[in-house]
């Protein structure tokens, strides 16, 4: 990967982006962009925007979500102990006995959910499965007041955890769920720019927020910017570890190049539009289906207004909403390239509809 490139991906990812408190890092992400588009923008929400061609048309919107999971605090106990409410999906099980940061008003706060050896927990039976309201998080005060003097409550709270290299293209983090989807809108906008080709669309690169908690940001964005068609840029599960059911999960797998989803909120000219642009740059596609929704802002997206034709495009990702996130970097890479592709493809005036 180039390396301003990588440089640009590794903090986006390591900058602290917990739902509904995505502001820093959509300024890391506007900064970068910035070099690339016409003009950018942000909403009353914090959606941002960075444009391309702008007065072309359609116009093509990519976008991918800016906000991580994490905790937030809601009590306080008499020892300075601090319990957590869930923003997004956050597993109790793999969230105990993590260092996280509590981000206060004065500043970030250290602290560790605690978490008693098993010397002190064995009983007869399995193991007592978490719950969130269980989790308590140690800043190391002494009492109630200490602690509140520091920290109050609805401070978000994430995992620190930061990006590695892991091996060869593969790489670890807390957060690539969904920093890959806005490096990726970034990518390739600053491709779009670099190349020589004709551009008749206007293409609008979107960062949006608060997917984690019900694709909220999407929804502003989408119904603000009405484009003719949308690209989404997620993550999704890959199955290629041990203790996973490909014949209930599919079979995804890392270095095999990003999917593409079939059904539901995914358009199917639109869908067939990416397979075409894929053989013809060849770039690998993997394939994965949905029965209802696909838990992304595809959802979202697609039902605004009178309906937008979308299609979500993925990275295979291991151990999703966990702190050791692992993604291959050689697929990430190809998903700029493939939305390049699609946006170079669309003639002027060209709509994306289902014959009948």
């Amino acid at each position: 990967m180039r390396k301003d490139s990588l440089d640009f991906l590794e903090t986006l990812v390591n900058t602290p982006s917990p739902v509904s408190y995505e502001t820093r890092g959509q300024r890391v992400w506007l900064d970068y962009v910035s070099q690339f588009a016409d003009e950018t923008s942000s909403d009353a929400y914090g959606n941002c925007v960075a444009y391309l061609n702008k007065g072309g048309g359609p116009r093509v919107m990519l976008a991918g979500h800016a906000d991580e999971i994490a905790l937030s605090v809601n009590y306080i106990d008499d020892d300075g102990y601090i319990y957590v409410k869930r923003m997004g999906g956050v597993d109790a099980i793999v969230s105990k006995a993590q260092r996280v940061t509590i981000h206060a008003a004065k500043g970030p706060v250290k602290g560790v959910i605690g978490n008693p050896p098993p010397h002190m927990t064995k009983v007869d039976g399995d193991p007592k499965v978490p719950k969130i309201h269980e989790l308590f998080i140690d800043i190391g005060a002494k009492d109630r007041k200490a602690s509140e003097r520091r920290v109050r409550v609805g401070d978000p709270i994430t995992v620190s955890q930061d990006f590695e290299m892991l091996h060869g293209d593969l790489a670890i983090a807390r957060a690539f769920d969904n920093r890959i989807g806005t490096f990726a809108v970034a990518e390739a906008l600053r491709l779009l720019r670099e190349s020589k080709k004709k551009l008749n669309v206007e293409v609008c690169a979107v960062s949006n927020t608060q997917e984690e908690v019900g694709l909220f940001g999407a929804r502003q964005i989408a119904y603000t910017l009405d484009p003719a068609v949308a690209l989404v840029v997620d993550v999704t599960h890959a199955t290629d570890y041990p203790t996973i059911a490909k014949s209930t999960h599919g079979d995804i797998r890392m270095g095999a190049g990003p999917t593409v989803t079939h059904g539901t909120c995914n358009h199917p000219e639109v869908v067939k539009r990416i397979e075409d642009v894929a053989k013809k740059l060849r770039i690998p596609l993997q394939h994965e289906t949905v029965s209802a929704t696909s838990g992304t802002d595809t959802d979202a997206i697609f039902w605004t207004r009178g309906g937008i034709p979308s299609a979500l495009i993925s990275l295979p990702n291991r151990y999703m909403h966990s702190p050791v996130e692992v993604v291959n970097l050689k697929d990430l890479e190809q998903i700029p390239r493939l939305m390049v592709g699609f946006a170079e493809s669309v003639k002027k005036g060209e709509e994306f509809k289902v014959s009948i």
